[in-house]
Parts: C-alpha cells; sequence; structure tokens
C-alpha cells in the first residue's frame, strides 16, 4: 500500500504498530507513477487522531496517494500544538491554486450554531465552491455533510431532542452502486450528533440521491453529481474507542449524555466496544478511491473541472 504522507506525521508511527504500510514523501519519490492527490480538510478539535483515522481507511489501497492536510486562516485550533498545524497543514488560500483527485471535509464541534453564525463560515463557502470544479470527488462528513447540502443545495438541518450516539444499522438503497460493491444489505455506522436532516428533504431535490438510511438513525449517505460528491451524516472513520473516549468526557459533566447505543459488549461500558462497522468502512473508502477517484479523474490533473 504505498500511502504517501509528510515525513514525520505522527500518523505514520501510530499506523506502522498496526502493520499498515505507508510511506513518507522521501521513500515516495522514488517510485516513478502519478500519485493521487487527496487533501484533507480536517475541522475536528483533536487533528492527530483524525488523521490517523482516515489515513487508516485511505491505506487499504494498491494505489500511490499523496496527502495533503489543509487549514482554515479564519480559525485557530485550540486542542493541536501550533508547531504540529505549522509543519503538515497549508492554509486555504495556499491550497486553492491547485487540484486534487478527491477531497475529505471532516466534521466540526459547531452543529448546534446557525451555519451563518459559524465564525468560519465565510472561508467554508469559498471552499464548497472551490472543490465543486477543483476536485473530482468530495466526501463531506457529520458536520461538513450537513453544512455542504446547505450551501449546495439549500437542505436545512434540524435540532433532535437528544443527541444521536451510538452504531446504527444502515440500508443500502442503491446496493449495484460501486460505492457500496461488496457490502452487505446492512452495514453499521457509529453516529454522534445534536442535529439531523431530513430524507423528504433530500427526497424533494432532484439533484440529490439518497443511498442509505437507518430507521434509527435517519438519512446516512447522500450522493450528487455521479458521486462526485457524498454527504455522510456519521464516522465510518472513527476508531473502536472514539465513542468510548466521548462517552467518559462527557458523563457526570452533562446532563444530556446517555450511554452509546449498540456499542458496548452486552451494553456495559466496563465490557469495551464491540466493533461491527470496520470492514464496511474499509470498503466504502477503496470503492471510493477507485471508483469515484481513480477510474474518474484525468490523468492531467489539470483538466479537472
Amino acid at each position: 500500500m504505498p500511502l504517501r504522507l509528510p515525513d514525520r506525521l505522527p500518523a505514520i508511527d501510530l499506523l506502522k504498530k498496526e502493520n499498515i504500510f505507508v510511506m513518507d514523501t522521501s521513500r515516495a519519490t522514488t517510485q516513478d507513477i502519478r500519485p493521487l492527490k487527496i487533501v484533507i480538510l480536517n475541522l475536528m478539535p483533536l487533528k492527530i487522531t483524525t488523521e490517523t483515522d482516515l489515513v487508516r481507511l485511505l491505506s487499504n489501497t494498491p494505489l500511490q496517494l499523496d496527502i495533503y492536510f489543509m487549514k482554515l486562516k479564519s480559525h485557530t485550533p485550540k486542542n493541536t500544538p501550533i508547531e504540529h498545524m505549522m509543519m503538515f497543514y497549508k492554509d486555504f488560500e495556499e491550497l486553492r491554486k491547485h487540484k486534487f483527485d478527491g477531497m475529505i471535509i471532516t466534521g466540526a464541534p459547531v452543529e448546534t450554531y446557525e451555519f451563518e453564525d459559524v465564525t468560519y463560515w465565510e472561508e467554508m463557502k469559498d471552499i464548497f465552491s472551490w472543490a465543486k470544479t477543483h476536485v473530482t470527488s468530495t466526501l463531506y462528513i457529520c458536520w461538513a455533510a450537513q453544512a455542504g447540502l446547505y450551501y449546495h443545495y439549500g437542505i436545512p438541518k434540524y435540532p433532535l431532542k437528544k443527541k444521536k450516539f451510538g452504531i446504527f444499522a444502515q440500508h443500502t438503497l442503491e446496493p449495484m452502486l460501486p460505492i457500496f460493491r461488496g457490502f452487505d444489505e446492512l452495514f453499521m455506522m457509529p453516529h454522534s450528533r445534536h442535529t439531523e436532516i431530513h430524507r423528504e428533504d433530500i427526497l424533494a431535490n432532484k439533484e440529490l440521491s439518497l443511498i442509505a438510511e437507518s430507521e434509527e438513525s435517519g438519512v446516512s449517505i447522500v450522493m450528487a453529481r455521479g458521486g462526485r460528491e457524498f454527504f455522510i451524516t456519521g464516522h465510518l472513520e472513527y476508531a473502536p474507542n472514539t465513542l468510548d473516549k466521548e462517552y467518559k468526557r462527557d458523563v457526570g459533566v452533562r446532563d444530556d449524555v446517555e450511554m452509546p447505543i449498540n456499542y458496548y459488549k452486552n451494553d456495559c461500558p466496563e465490557n469495551g466496544p464491540l466493533v461491527t462497522w470496520r470492514a464496511h468502512a474499509n470498503l466504502f473508502y477503496s470503492n471510493w478511491i477507485n471508483y469515484y477517484v481513480y477510474q474518474e479523474t484525468p490523468y492531467n490533473i489539470e483538466e479537472i473541472e
């Protein structure tokens, strides 16, 4: 798996301990192939954790990927050392002159705010618009999915009475799509959010396709522009212990914290999580890279439009 990462990125050592082969920039430059360029706009508070989660999934491909990390000029993260951001991340203003084969935009801890009240909303709108013409296929995750659907297609979000928190079964509605190649009829997906989008709004928009949903957690995956955009309301990328850390962080501190559903073995936190989503998470990202990035992107990356 020739996945090319910036030299000394912490995810490299973490993933090598899992026997996942990654390649730093110095070694990858000796391979004479055209790597796919993937840019990640990481809006999550714990940057290193999210980097590792996403790189772990992107590593499951025989293609060489060049990974770039984007940051916002209008927002300074509080939970990641500034040295890390300076070493591995580039401002959107610097990256916007380039084109990319694929892009991932993560969730962000701002979902209870109106989109226009988010301090970096103007820059996000600029990035969303840029991605339409500079990226072959973009994955929007959780808050980014809601924000992208709102910006591109006018889809509103709605507050939930209580947090949607746990692992929920999803139904594939268009199982013949390449993104679902190898999928079972049901697959599991972690969710952790306070807002939702309604299926009626998606179905009313002819530009959108609802391709996966859940009886418990609602709209799951929406596709647009023939796969140039995917909007994912949950977190297939989550590591096994992510919801556990979130639950233990908030229980006893907030009054709206309930134990994550379908997560702990025998519903007992002391037993640890039962991982039920990892296989489909790897399959989803492999299918995205293969069928919607690699097979769709032009050899000359400047021809993306």
